[in-house]
């Protein structure tokens, strides 16, 4: 079940809550890139990925999160495996050997580029360091990573595969004080439709854009913007993010997770350079 607006706890992920489907591609000689895979929605797709039986490389900076995550996909009895890649985004190095080692593994088909990070803060007090840094980990290795892992998608015996984007609500629409946020998850957009344009139809690109989503991440985007407005940290749930949707639940990672799944398999054949729409009404309907 979603959590509600008054609950700030983090869901524990269990494998019910994960959706497995049947694919001939979904196997353990198939690899996987998950971004921010030590925690958040990157932990929930990785493991998402794993039950689908796949070789899932988890990249991130966090070396013990990405060790708890792979402990997770065994605990919960994975038929795939997480192959913990320490990553920094920032770092060109570091991500061209992050994608090498993926193609070790085995046939590198699927990416999904969950990273991300935020920072409160107006246009005219937004510090520029703290913006190069929201674009590089959000926009710029994304990118780095699609140009590194299409002509490993291109060599596989068919060809197919596909690159999942983390977006947002907020690559549809702005609100106050997330000026980077904003900027980079337009940009994914653009970045998603390149990849369809270039992929000849068996190598997709495609973009997730959700609402609230309960992660370590939010709860300290709620005690930020709670700090920066002036305002309780129920208010900025339930009347600044939650205050537009119709759907008054955050969503959990593993409903995420699941849409990357969906998106990687089979039945999202047609899902190519378009945007997986799951935001409970926030960018639909208007109060």
């Amino acid at each position: 079940m979603s959590p509600t607006s008054a609950d700030l706890t983090v869901p524990e992920l269990t494998a019910a809550d994960l959706l497995v489907l049947d694919d001939p591609r979904f196997d353990p000689d198939t690899v996987a890139v998950v971004t921010g895979a030590a925690s958040g929605i990157g932990r929930a797709t990785s493991v998402a990925l794993a039950a689908n039986g796949l070789a899932v490389v988890g990249a991130d900076v966090d070396e013990d999160g990405l060790e708890t995550t792979a402990d997770l996909a065994d605990e919960l009895d994975a038929p795939g495996t997480i192959h913990p890649v320490p990553t920094d985004l920032t770092d060109d190095g570091d991500v061209e050997a992050m994608i090498d080692a993926a193609a070790d593994y085995g046939n590198l088909r699927y990416v999904a580029n969950v990273a991300g990070m935020q920072h409160i803060a107006s246009i005219t007090e937004f510090p520029m360091e703290r913006y190069d840094l929201l674009l590089d980990v959000m926009l710029r290795a994304p990118f780095l990573i699609a140009k590194r892992a299409m002509p490993h998608i291109r060599a596989t015996d068919d060809g197919v595969g596909a690159i999942g984007n983390m977006s947002s609500v907020h690559g549809h629409v702005a609100t106050q004080d997330k000026p980077a946020y904003v900027t980079a998850k337009h940009g994914l957009h653009g970045l998603t439709r390149s990849i369809a344009a270039e992929g000849e139809g068996t190598l997709r690109g495609f973009s997730v854009s959700v609402g609230y989503v309960l992660t370590p991440l939010m709860v300290n985007q709620i005690e930020d913007t709670a700090e920066e407005r002036g305002i309780s940290e129920r208010a900025v749930v339930e009347d600044v993010m939650l205050g537009q949707a119709r759907t008054k639940e955050m969503m959990t990672p593993a409903e995420v997770a699941n849409l990357f799944v969906f998106g990687f398999s089979q039945h999202g054949t047609h899902l190519n350079g378009g945007d997986l729409l799951w935001d409970g009404g926030y960018t639909t309907t208007y109060a």
